[in-house]
């Protein structure tokens, strides 16, 4: 279904779709309950650590869902919005309910936290960044077939290769997004010559999640949008999505950075003071 300018839109009968209250509910409490969790995790590692990048990577999640509507519209997802959804406001007619920003959080900023801190520590190779890869798919799967199925929101666009309604190639592509995430961090940890500089987290978040997603995702996109569009075609466009994050996860392996800090590094002196030394 299209508006009058050609542009894909929510069908009416996703839109008047029953919401379930105690779903809502419990996504609600739950995610803002482990996510206060999350936030003092942050701040003693980020204690231990003494500089305060890991409570800017949860701020950053937390704030960047304000880019949510544009994710939304991207692949076909929808908020339930009957009557008594708790929201905080609408863009493009997607209301965008009180626990998404929590959520962001717990998918996103959790496990790229533990990847930053194993990377500080000379601890992260190729198979262990697959690794959590492998476990924000899994994460990224529990999270939302649990609300899915607890009747908050849908994808409704035709998504194949779905598991309990809940397309896969959406798991892929945030597995991918939370690697370019914690990698682009652990880059600027690396880097930084002040704390201060850790807020540069709240600019990375939203490059690497708009991005990862849209730049990986782009075949099943069109795919899913496209007027003659076949599951044939939708089915091709995902497995080559599926194939361009994995790709993309390969890619920020090679731009682990070292363990520590660059500006620990005892520094060449330059060629000129050498040779005046001579």
């Amino acid at each position: 279904m299209t508006n009058i300018y050609g542009v894909l839109v929510t069908p009416p009968d996703i839109v008047s779709h029953h919401l379930n209250h105690a779903g809502q509910n419990v996504l609600t409490i739950a995610s803002w309950v482990i996510a206060a969790g999350v936030l003092v995790l942050a701040g003693w590692l980020s204690r231990r650590a003494k500089h305060p990048i890991f409570v800017c990577m949860v701020l950053a999640s937390g704030v960047a869902a304000l880019a949510e509507p544009l994710y939304d519209v991207m692949f076909s997802l929808y908020f339930y919005s009957g009557h008594g959804m708790q929201k905080t406001y609408t863009v493009f007619d997607i209301p965008q309910p009180v626990w998404a920003y929590s959520g962001y959080a717990i998918l996103y900023g959790l496990p790229a936290m533990f990847i930053v801190k194993e990377i500080g520590e000379g601890k992260m190779t190729p198979t262990r960044l697959w690794a959590w890869a492998g476990v924000e798919l899994l994460e990224s799967c529990v999270f939302e077939i649990a609300g899915i199925n607890l009747g908050t929101y849908t994808y409704w666009g035709p998504h194949v290769f779905r598991i309990w309604h809940y397309p896969i190639v959406i798991g892929v592509l945030e597995a991918a997004q939370v690697m370019c995430f914690a990698v682009a961090c652990a880059n600027l940890r690396y880097r930084m010559t002040g704390t201060w500089q850790s807020v540069g987290a709240l600019v990375i978040f939203p490059v690497t999640m708009l991005g990862a997603n849209f730049g990986a995702g782009w075949a099943v996109i069109v795919a899913i949008h496209a007027h003659e569009a076949n599951v044939w075609w939708v089915r091709a466009a995902t497995l080559v999505s599926i194939a361009t994050a994995a790709l993309l996860v390969r890619l920020v392996i090679a731009l682990i950075p070292p363990p520590g800090n660059a500006a620990d590094l005892p520094r060449a002196e330059p060629a000129g003071r050498v040779l005046a030394h001579n």
